[in-house]
């Protein structure tokens, strides 16, 4: 995991590649909707790739973690199905589910039954390589996302400019990144950590939930400002010093939401003494949410490292996997 987590920007060139190459059949259909369906270190980068055409995309992108689709899928949608061992049952169902209302579905992939459900049914589809844990392949998922959004004419950023100029920036800080990260994760030892998100990180903020449960086996929550003011802010009444809060800023918040993280910062200390900001860093925004995914999964490998677990166990995933292999 350690030498995967160092390959991520070797991954995201890797990926532009691949995503260069790529076949992918002409519709001739630009499609009315966008839904990106997938779970976990599959899902997540439709949830990032989502936040980060909110301000391109001139249609709905939206994001499905379930076996069922919104039932106002239908000709008009394009339905982007992001499995990375390819055999995920709740994509699997959910694309099905699409085919069945009439979607235009693509999928990503390294192979297993949405392969073959998408050679069978010659739908366009990315292969991505296989074998390793999907949290620590986003890179490739990411970009085969923005690949495929931008063959159905979905306004998308400059990605392949953008991604190639975010992997170089990432080479050149990996050890300055490295050195902020070991700091972090020793104020975050032993902590519950709540990651918030200024709008429009809020995919980088579950992210980062997500590789502080797997990979550091700890538990925590994510969420966004300004939601959490409305409803979470209040929680914090019963904080203490065993919670952390760790707010992700970018230059791109709107500046009401850069306020409002200030004040957060300052009221959640009155009941917490580890409260972290950590401002993005890049010359686009693809760049400051790569430079905030690297960051954060080196984050997760230091306090994996400080606690002695195993940083590949998934054991609980597995066996509940099995169970459910059994109700079949």
């Amino acid at each position: 995991m350690k030498d995967l987590i160092k390959e991520f920007p070797k991954q995201l060139k890797s990926a532009l590649k691949i995503a260069e190459e790529a076949k992918l059949r002409h519709v001739g259909k630009r499609p009315a909707n966008v839904l990106i369906t997938g779970l976990g270190g599959s899902g997540i980068g439709g949830s990032i790739v989502a936040d980060l055409c909110a301000q391109t995309a001139r249609i709905p992108i939206a994001v499905n973690k379930g076996y069922n689709v919104p039932h106002w899928v239908g000709a008009d949608t394009l339905v982007v199905a992001s499995s990375y061992s390819g055999n995920t049952e709740e994509t699997l169902e959910a694309s099905a589910q699409a085919l069945e209302y009439g979607a235009m579905l693509a999928a990503v992939t390294s192979g297993g039954k949405l392969k073959e459900l998408a050679k069978e049914r010659g739908l366009n589809h990315i292969l991505i390589p296989g074998g390793n844990p999907p949290r620590s392949m986003l890179a490739y998922s990411f970009v085969q996302l923005f690949r495929i959004l931008s063959d159905y004419s979905v306004h998308t950023p400059d990605y392949q400019t953008e991604i190639a100029e975010a992997a170089a920036f990432l080479e050149s800080e990996q050890e300055n990144i490295i050195a902020e990260a070991k700091q972090y994760a020793e104020a975050l030892e032993n902590k519950v950590i709540a990651t918030y998100a200024v709008n429009g990180l809020g995919g980088v903020a579950t992210r980062w939930r997500q590789q502080f449960n797997e990979n550091a086996k700890m538990l925590g929550w994510d969420s966004v400002i300004p939601e959490m003011n409305h409803n979470e802010l209040v929680g914090w009444a019963g904080g203490s010093d065993e919670i952390a809060a760790v707010i992700l800023r970018s230059e791109d918040e709107h500046e009401r939401v850069a306020m409002r993280a200030d004040l957060n910062a300052k009221l959640i200390a009155e009941y917490t003494s580890t409260v972290i900001e950590i401002r993005a860093k890049g010359n686009s925004p693809i760049a400051r949410v790569l430079y905030l995914i690297h960051l954060g999964d080196y984050i997760s490998l230091h306090l994996s490292e400080m606690k002695g677990c195993d940083i590949m166990d998934i054991r609980v995933i597995e066996e509940l996997k099995a169970k459910l292999e059994e109700a079949h």
